[in-house]
């Protein structure tokens, strides 16, 4: 199936308008700041990206980022952007056609965000084995990835590889495809529909249980959209199996519990992220609007207390004293995503 991927993503797609599904598509609007930065993107780049979302967290001035299953580079090039050019990122690859493309705006895109020279890296490899290429443990402090993990074979190993690769306090911001149901052998061989990033999708119970083996506890949902398949012999082949993108924000950080817990704290955003003057958005249950003190339980406290985000919130208590159960967060029980939307459909961003 990795020949399979290469061979989709390098020979049947050339833009976005082969695509059969609304799988590897972006249908939310980003926000000014981010369509700002979109639009000094090469044309090249821009109709090669295959992303489910936006895979750009906040606060990444001068952080270190490693775009798992990069493509044509669009994604980098944004971040480029928003690391500044005491910032660096580093693409990895496996499709020598898609790198290719990704390399030569290289130049291009350092005079377009006036950096004196480009803070950019693609390597191709394969996210399953990070280490035959020489990273380091602990170099960065993010790793983004856009509709990519749900193509790789061994997810295991790709979340096992980014928990090692991150620094302490660092987060795996990524964006990708799952199922309301574990995918039958049968449709995973299906060359197509795994090309098109359904078959290969993780039941979400799965997901959750594969992340916390690897080390990242409490896993947030940022967002999510119900998809749509537009072909209909590939409709008629997936059947009753409802599959989602969603976007999720994992830290490395210990003393995460399984459960969110209460210990009297509060939170405080300060107004500082880059862009987010008024409010910053943490996940789906948590929005923080500039200078409110809000209650929090003890791991949403404790990510954003001991991570790069640190800088933009004061955290009020400690946890010397247990309360019990969170009673605000809904995260514990029940499907995390909504049943009962509509898929979206429109033009990729």
């Amino acid at each position: 199936m990795h020949a399979e991927v290469q061979r989709y993503y390098g020979e049947v797609l050339s833009s976005t308008d082969d695509l059969k599904t609304s799988a590897c598509c972006t249908i939310a609007p980003p926000p000014d700041y981010l369509t700002d930065a979109l639009s000094l993107i090469h044309d090249d780049v821009t109709s090669r990206y295959y992303g489910c979302g936006l895979v750009l967290p906040e606060g990444l001035d001068g952080t270190s980022v490693l775009d798992l299953g990069c493509g044509a580079g669009r994604d980098v090039y944004v971040l480029s952007r928003l690391v500044g050019e005491q910032g660096r990122v580093v693409g990895i690859d496996m499709t020598p056609e898609q790198l290719t493309v990704a390399r030569r705006h290289r130049a291009f895109h350092a005079r377009q965000f006036g950096h004196e020279e480009s803070n950019v890296e693609f390597i191709e490899g394969n996210i399953e084995r990070l280490g035959e290429i020489g990273l380091a443990d602990e170099q960065f402090d993010v790793i983004v990835s856009n509709c990519v993990i749900n193509l790789a074979m061994d997810k295991q190993a790709v979340l096992d590889e980014a928990f090692r690769l991150l620094k302490p306090g660092g987060e795996l911001y990524f964006a990708d495809v799952y199922a309301d149901r574990r995918v039958p052998a049968h449709l995973q061989a299906d060359p197509v529909l795994y090309g098109e990033c359904l078959s290969g999708a993780m039941y979400w119970r799965d997901f959750i249980a594969t992340a916390v083996r690897a080390g990242f506890r409490d896993p947030r949902l940022v967002g999510d959209r119900p998809l749509t398949v537009e072909d209909a012999a590939l409709a008629e082949k997936v059947g009753e199996i409802r599959f989602f993108s969603a976007t999720y924000r994992l830290f490395k950080l210990p003393g995460l519990e399984a459960m969110t817990e209460n210990y009297g704290q509060s939170v405080r955003y300060l107004g500082s992220a880059p862009w987010l003057p008024d409010a910053f958005s943490f996940d789906k249950s948590s929005v923080f609007e500039t200078g409110r003190l809000q209650p929090v339980d003890g791991n949403t406290a404790h990510m954003l207390g001991n991570s790069r985000l640190a800088r933009h919130f004061e955290i009020v208590g400690e946890r010397d004293v247990h309360l019990g159960s969170f009673q605000a967060a809904t995260r514990d029980s029940g499907l995390p995503f909504d049943a009962d939307a509509v898929a979206s459909t429109g033009s990729c961003c």
